[in-house]
């Protein structure tokens, strides 16, 4: 997909359907080691095999990971 623009709209970016459904999620860590520290253990818990399924496995694919949008953001309230 390459670099995003600051002023591409979220579903600009995510290039949506007429079909398809967003599904958006967010996760808030109390600081940026502890974020790192989750980043690096999660892919590694053995109770992750049955969650990473539908991500990895051509059969159960729930959505198209290829098209999925991450990042950080600061707080402004």
């Amino acid at each position: 997909m390459g670099v995003l623009s600051l002023l591409s709209s979220f579903i600009d970016v995510l290039d949506l359907k007429e079909d398809e459904v967003v599904v958006f999620g967010w996760v808030l860590f109390p600081s940026k080691e502890i974020r790192d520290l989750a980043n690096k253990q999660v892919p590694n818990d053995p109770e992750m095999a049955e969650l990473v399924a539908p991500l990895t496995d051509p059969d159960r694919l729930i959505f198209d990971a290829s098209r999925m949008v991450y990042g950080g953001f600061l707080s402004l309230v």
